[in-house]
């Protein structure tokens, strides 16, 4: 069975062809990145009008690339939901056009489902149940995976996400647009312990906070301008990428020792940071539990993530009806079309 996913809940006009939710028969993303690099973040508008440009052009060339046609595809999955509203808009106005025109089933697909299904991709023994760490720049949940569609929220972010947090703190240190890639790069040839960041716990529950971390480096940094000092930046950036990934990995333990699962992954654009894959493999490895990494490509925002979770909804029986409509926010395990 051949998928089209069809993704614009960003910056990343993308489209894939995917067979049987697991392999990828083509993959083509169209980004406007270095536009938005212009602005120090996302301009919603820039995005939108990027989409509407490429849309068409990426879903020719991804139906090109695998070597079919609308004739040898069996459904259409679109993100929906979450995202920026109009970026959201594009893909689904053109998926249901689509859908009408060629009388293709029309499937919606949960942009956080997705990026979990992006480790179907590069582990094809992969199955539920297991425990997902997912981390991006709008998001960071614990999500325990019952089945292909059922999933349970364990924790969530009660204020920034990890993503947001570390972009933020790449543009407070003054390093290029997206923050997070940055801190990433330059983290290794400073010291993680140079600077004591908060770490908050919130009491026992498996929820998130960056907030506070958010802020302690940017105070930090502000202190030290106004006493004229050198920024030490290779040590803030690895001091403050060590708080993100230690909370993260934090949780993430406590919320698959409290719950007894031993299948370990992690999805979203965070999950390409080297310091958090490093620290869940250490963790994994000294615990024997199976650790499920997607591949770097599969990491930030693609069709072929769409297309592989639309599969599984697909064969679950869901459909999308004429009147599908974008959603900026929605529940992963309670989602509505």
């Amino acid at each position: 069975m051949r998928i089209l996913g069809i993704e614009s809940s960003c910056d990343e006009t993308a489209a894939a062809v995917v067979q049987d939710g697991r392999q990828v028969l083509s993959n083509v993303i169209a980004t406007s990145l270095e536009e938005h690099k212009l602005y120090g973040g996302v301009v919603p508008e820039i995005a939108s009008r990027r989409h509407a440009e490429s849309i068409s052009g990426v879903v020719r060339q991804a139906l090109a690339d695998a070597n079919c046609d609308m004739s040898g595809i069996d459904a259409i999955a679109v993100t929906y939901a979450p995202g920026l509203i109009g970026a959201l808009l594009v893909g689904v106005n053109f998926a249901k056009g689509l859908s009408m025109a060629t009388n293709t089933p029309l499937v919606p697909v949960h942009h956080l489902r997705g990026h979990i299904a992006a480790n179907y991709l590069t582990h094809q023994d992969l199955k539920p149940p297991f425990l997902c760490l997912v981390a991006s720049g709008g998001h960071s949940h614990i999500v325990a995976v019952e089945d292909y569609t059922t999933y349970k929220v364990l924790g969530k972010t009660r204020d920034d996400a990890a993503g947001e947090a570390l972009d933020k703190a790449g543009r407070t240190l003054g390093l290029p647009y997206p923050g997070g890639i940055s801190i990433d790069k330059i983290a290794p040839t400073g010291d993680e312990n140079a600077f004591a960041f908060p770490h908050p716990r919130l009491d026992t529950s498996y929820d998130f906070s960056f907030s506070g971390l958010k802020t302690a480096v940017i105070n930090t940094v502000h202190r030290m301008e106004q006493k004229g000092e050198t920024l030490p930046v290779a040590d803030l950036a690895a001091s403050f990428q060590k708080g993100v990934t230690d909370c993260l990995v934090e949780k993430l333990e406590k919320a698959a020792t409290d719950y007894g699962y031993t299948s370990i992954a992690l999805a979203g654009g965070v999950s390409a940071n080297s310091r958090l894959r490093r620290e869940t493999d250490r963790l994994c490895r000294q615990k024997g539990w199976q650790l499920h990494l997607p591949a770097l490509k599969y990491c930030g925002d693609n069709g072929a993530m769409v297309g592989a979770q639309g599969y599984y909804e697909y064969v679950s029986g869901v459909r999308a009806q004429p009147d599908l409509n974008a959603y900026a926010t929605m529940p992963i395990d309670r989602p509505t079309f």
